[in-house]
């Protein structure tokens, strides 16, 4: 009888979170949506899931990055393939990840692991104009916003922190954090406060779709 009550307890403990999805809207101080920003989940009453931080690649088309921001998981490989007719130079000095790829084109750069969270702002030493961001996350939960600055992310029901971020977003990082208790169907809308900074995409030339971002 004892052993018919433990395993009914462990059966129960042992069922998974029931599913959920939280839909997530970015709006600029005017009302305007904001693609391409970024929305991060991250458990806070459950351990992390043991999710392999998949390969991502950033590439160079047309003297641009592509895609112009890159969301990864801590732990991600990316790979830089140059597939421009020219060599590039990349390089980064952000705290979050130093490295430098010397002039080099094709797929002859080796791989760089991202292993600390946070936003890496990169560059290329020989055309000053291109501009890239790898924004690496502590979660497998993530996404970036469509046209419409919106996310809709198909998680386990439960408490988490979610973030946003964009790099053309002034307004204070406290601002951009909210603890949702994610139920079956969750929704956030949220409109920002302070200007975007300038945007850089009639400065950047490149043939690359939206959906190539």
């Amino acid at each position: 009888m004892m052993w018919r009550v433990l395993s009914s307890i462990f059966g129960v403990l042992a069922l998974p979170a029931a599913a959920a999805t939280l839909s997530v809207q970015v709006l600029d101080n005017q009302g305007v949506p904001l693609p391409q920003a970024v929305v991060y989940a991250t458990p806070l009453d459950t351990p992390r899931p043991d999710t392999p931080a998949a390969p991502a690649v950033m590439d160079q088309i047309d003297k641009q990055f592509v895609p112009h921001i890159l969301v990864v998981q801590r732990g991600s490989e990316v790979a830089f393939p140059n597939s421009d007719s020219i060599k590039h130079h990349v390089y980064s000095f952000s705290p979050a990840k130093t490295f430098e790829l010397r002039l080099y084109s094709g797929t002859d750069a080796a791989p760089v692991a991202f292993d600390q969270h946070g936003t890496v702002e990169m560059g290329c030493n020989i055309h000053d104009w291109m501009l890239g961001y790898v924004k690496v996350v502590d979660t497998p939960y993530f996404a970036k916003a469509d046209r419409q600055g919106s996310v809709t992310l198909d998680i386990p029901a439960g408490r988490y922190q979610v973030n946003l971020w964009h790099p053309r977003i002034q307004d204070n990082e406290e601002t951009l954090v909210r603890t949702l208790d994610v139920t079956d169907s969750s929704q956030w809308t949220h409109t920002l406060s302070e200007d975007l900074l300038r945007d850089l995409s009639g400065y950047e030339k490149t043939t690359e779709t939206f959906n190539d971002y």
